[in-house]
């Protein structure tokens, strides 16, 4: 069976305030080029449609109408992920399954088996599926939405973070056949994953990884959560977010993975390279001058200015710039010797650790989670 995988849409993200609607448009419309291009059966989509509980009805349009055009050509498999409210994104499900679009939430509801296109599923429990092609191929899909015990209901208790996802793993396994292929979607923090400022660091905490040892047998994990592109040990793959969602991120490819699974387990994997989404641009000049020339040399990024001054910038200056569509952010140091120490000293430190460190500094003890969660919330880094 020839499976894509991708995640973390996140529609309705803005950058700087910026609306990137069409920019979303463009980039799903591609992945459903690429899934004809490719012959592609299933696509797994691993959390995170949306970037917040409450989208706009902007951002639902978009996600109607491009999943609606990715399944003309395969069946949709879609898992909740944190950012997702999983109540509104399944409550279409009764419509989009005639559509072969899958939505699995925290409730867990078994999917409508029935025969719809090329791929379709032929079982399934709260839990898993288990789709089938039309040469009989088929492929045991353990689903795990983003797993906390809040959205599975589930009141406190002594049982560890660890114990818990193995009882959640091992209830989507419960259906599987010796020897079946099979896949684990997931929307969780892998241990050892690479995290970037796109993602909140509140939500990455350490003490909710999942060590290796957790994961289930399979012949493939299909993870969302992180928006780098990265694989851990065997087969454990994050396909990363579809578009470059702060400067960080600029620089690194945006793709999605195709691959055939097979009774031999996975063949023929490759990642596709999506050219939709815009470049991100991070540039550094001395002078209103050379800034404006290089943002000119990188028009079609979006960019990020920083300008390191002698003196602050004149309201024409500052006009000129405003006038660069394609500035996004504009940052300035002016020199003095103050301020060269204070940037050398907090170099390369993303805001919640200077406001965590700030904290510290001011009332003697470390930041509470919900404030710190708060902070995150009102700055880029969510």
């Amino acid at each position: 069976m020839k499976i894509a995988h991708t995640s973390d849409w996140h529609i309705g993200k803005k950058l700087m305030g910026r609306d990137r609607g069409e920019e979303f448009k463009e980039v799903l419309a591609e992945i459903a080029d690429i899934c004809r291009r490719e012959k592609v059966e299933l696509l797994l989509v691993a959390g995170d449609v949306f970037d917040t509980y409450t989208p706009s009805a902007e951002a639902e349009e978009i996600f109607y109408s491009s999943v609606k055009n990715i399944a003309s050509t395969c069946a949709v498999l879609i898992i909740s992920g944190n950012h997702d409210d999983y109540v509104r994104l399944t409550a279409a499900q009764a419509l989009s399954e005639e559509l072969n679009i899958y939505t699995v939430g925290n409730n867990l509801k078994a999917l409508d088996c029935k025969k719809r296109g090329n791929c379709y599923p032929v079982q399934s429990e709260g839990g898993y599926a288990v789709f089938e092609n039309i040469a009989g191929e088929r492929v045991y899909i353990n689903t795990l939405p983003y797993p906390n015990e809040a959205r599975f209901k589930e009141g406190k208790s002594d049982e560890s973070f660890a114990d818990k996802m193995k009882r959640w793993i091992d209830y989507g396994e419960r259906g599987k056949e010796e020897g079946m292929s099979s896949v684990f979607l997931s929307h969780i923090f892998a241990a050892g994953g690479k995290a970037g400022d796109s993602e909140r660091e509140i939500d990455l905490g350490g003490a909710r990884a999942v060590g290796p040892d957790l994961f289930p047998k399979c012949d493939y994990s299909a993870l969302g959560h992180l928006h780098r592109r990265q694989k851990l040990g065997e087969n454990i793959y994050y396909s990363g977010a579809i578009m470059r969602f702060t400067f960080d991120e600029a620089g690194q490819d945006k793709s999605i993975n195709v691959f055939d699974l097979t009774k031999e387990g996975v063949k023929n994997f490759k990642t596709v390279q999506l050219t939709a989404c815009r470049q991100l641009a991070r540039l550094q000049a001395n002078s209103v001058e050379d800034g404006l020339k290089l943002l000119n040399d990188n028009a079609k990024a979006i960019a990020e200015l920083t300008l390191n001054l002698k003196t602050p910038l004149s309201p024409s200056e500052l006009s000129e710039l405003r006038a660069c569509e394609n500035l996004y952010s504009l940052k300035m140091s002016v020199a003095s010797e103050l301020s060269a120490g204070y940037a050398a000293e907090n170099a390369g430190k993303s805001s919640s650790q200077l406001f965590s460190e700030y904290y510290l500094s001011r009332f003697g003890a470390d930041v509470p989670p919900d404030l710190l969660a708060l902070f995150l919330s009102l700055t880029e880094e969510e």
